[in-house]
């Protein structure tokens, strides 16, 4: 299985009838699926025929979709924005009145910013139809993009998260280990304790075992060995196998199992050993979770 991040970026460009687009598309972690347009004035149209095109290609992910057009008719691709020309003259006219500023050359207002502008919609003259049509296929690609753009993330993505699922596999298996030995290790400690307390006096044997087997009980880590072993399991069946449709949600709640039954491993354990390893796993599970936060 392919697994596809939230994150990417693409760009689709064509032209039609002497007027050029060019399409962008950026994509980035969300919790749901969210699409942003921003079109130039005319086309807001076109607004729910993209959210469709998003909606039907991808499942999570916030995507912002930006178009701008352009004519590609020489000489005709900027204006002078004369209103704006008009109040910067009238501006520095005050200055020059004041005696505090020369009177401004005009070579010099046209060279500031947006007093020539590109014009506001350079497709005035060209079949909206024809033209609705060419931009919505030129849409479609730049989806297909970005979707590829997710696709080789993701792909990066799965061989990092399969090596931390090994080394949290790895840590389980030391636990165990640990915990297979603890009874014996238990019985010696409590055995030891009592004999300072009753300096060397004979021992209960009945006692001890009550002891033990309380000290057993409370200490118990077999259940959280067993769920942290399913847990694994069943992240490598989302990573490895062929489980269709976003699996981010799942691996995502799946972390936060993980997180639960460490911080569980880490109050009852019964070493410094032990306690180590749930320190270490929940420094996996939360470096894991980091990657799985941009996971589709």
């Amino acid at each position: 299985m392919t697994i596809n991040s939230m994150t990417g970026f693409a760009r689709a460009s064509g032209s039609f009838d002497g007027v050029g687009w060019l399409w962008e598309v950026k994509s980035v972690n969300g919790r749901g699926l969210e699409a942003r347009c921003r079109l130039p004035s005319g086309f807001d149209h076109l607004e729910d025929k993209l959210r469709k095109l998003v909606k039907a290609r991808f499942e999570r992910g916030n995507i912002n979709v930006h178009l701008q057009l352009e004519s590609r008719t020489a000489g005709v691709a900027y204006q002078v924005n004369r209103g704006f020309l008009e109040e910067l003259l009238t501006l520095a006219g005050h200055y020059v009145d004041d005696d505090q500023a020369r009177r401004p050359r005009m070579d010099g207002m046209l060279a500031l910013r947006g007093v020539i502008e590109p014009k506001e919609d350079p497709a005035a003259d060209v079949d909206t139809d024809a033209f609705t049509a060419s931009l919505l296929t030129s849409a479609e690609e730049l989806m297909e993009s970005l979707a590829a753009a997710r696709g080789e993330e993701g792909a990066q993505l799965f061989p990092v998260l399969l090596a931390q699922l090994d080394e949290i596999e790895t840590l389980v298996g030391r636990a165990g280990e640990i915990t297979k030995s603890w009874p014996e290790r238990a019985r010696a400690k409590i055995k030891a304790q009592m004999a300072l307390i009753l300096e060397a006096a004979e021992l209960d044997a009945g006692r001890l075992e009550q002891e033990l087997a309380l000290l057993t009980t409370k200490a118990d880590i077999s259940e959280e060995i067993d769920r942290l072993t399913g847990h694994i399991a069943a992240t490598r069946e989302l990573l490895e196998g062929s489980t269709k449709g976003s699996v981010g949600r799942r691996l995502d709640f799946i972390c936060q199992e993980f997180n639960r039954e460490a911080n569980t491993l880490c109050s009852k354990a019964h070493d410094k050993d032990l306690t180590q390893i749930g320190l270490d796993l929940k420094v996996l599970v939360d470096k894991m979770r980091e990657q799985v936060q941009n996971i589709e």
